[in-house]
């Protein structure tokens, strides 16, 4: 089946390295974007993104970010949901006392309480650059403005995630999205969106779910995958990840995405 759009998750998927798409991507991609839409899907902010999609001749694409948070078309927001402030400042009181810093994300703006060397990665790898202030600060600021998170990065210990992680489902799990990315990082975006929603945003009349293709690797990936018409998890992907997918292709490090395009979509 030909398939008229293309999504793929960035972070241990589409990216063959830490921080780019490789040069097999970039061509296999340059063969289909003319009659497929390549979207970019991933819980990165728009400048993690932006990048990739110049890479990939793509940003006459909108771009999914914050796990469906925020969807752009260029400089044009088509949708945009934040966890509001009262609610940022509960997870604060309950970090307090806990190694667990608040990366917290607002359209193009990173703001941490101090850097790290999980700060540093992320800085390297999204090609990105964040706002060093307390976290008090960045609230009071965001208050004034009237905005609050797209996504909350908790960055912590492996024993503070343990204890933050079953606190903050039993308080926010009606109303936030929480994921443990890995033993130290928690990601938290609004409850009421996700990668799937996004998608079907974008999706016009005359196009159906069932007419797209996604890739992914991890939690955040599963709806979006188990929806569409066809779901791909990488190899290193999750184990529930790949129970739920179509198919399973090589590695994001041997450029799986990238083979499947180029044996079943290349024409």
């Amino acid at each position: 089946m030909k398939y008229k759009i293309l999504c793929s998750d960035l972070d241990g998927t589409l990216l063959s390295s830490k921080s780019d798409v490789s040069k097999f991507a970039i061509e296999q991609i340059n063969k289909i974007k003319n009659e497929t839409k390549v979207i970019l899907v991933s819980a990165r902010m728009p400048s993690g993104m932006r990048y990739i999609q110049e890479s990939l001749g793509i940003t006459d694409q909108p771009i999914i970010c914050y796990n469906g948070a925020l969807v752009l078309s260029g400089d044009t927001e088509l949708t945009s949901v934040f966890i509001p402030v009262p609610i940022l400042k509960e997870c604060y009181s309950l970090c307090k006392g806990l190694e667990a810093d608040l990366g917290l994300y607002f359209n193009n703006e990173w703001y941490v309480p101090k850097s790290s060397l999980r700060v540093e990665k992320e800085t390297k790898y999204t090609k990105s650059t964040p706002i060093f202030q307390d976290t008090e600060s960045t609230l009071a600021n965001w208050e004034k403005r009237e905005v609050g998170a797209h996504k909350i990065m908790l960055m912590c210990t492996k024993e503070s995630a343990d204890t933050l992680m079953p606190v903050l489902k039993d308080k926010f799990d009606d109303v936030l999205n929480l994921y443990r990315s890995n033993d130290t990082l928690i990601e938290i975006a609004p409850k009421e969106v996700s990668k799937l929603s996004a998608i079907e945003l974008l999706l016009h009349k005359d196009i159906t779910l069932k007419e797209v293709i996604a890739f992914g690797d991890n939690y955040n990936d599963i709806d979006m995958l188990a929806n569409v018409g066809c779901g791909v998890a990488v190899a290193n992907a999750r184990d529930e990840v790949k129970a739920i997918s179509n198919y399973i292709t090589l590695k994001n490090t041997d450029d799986g995405v990238a083979h499947f395009i180029a044996e079943n979509l290349v024409n």
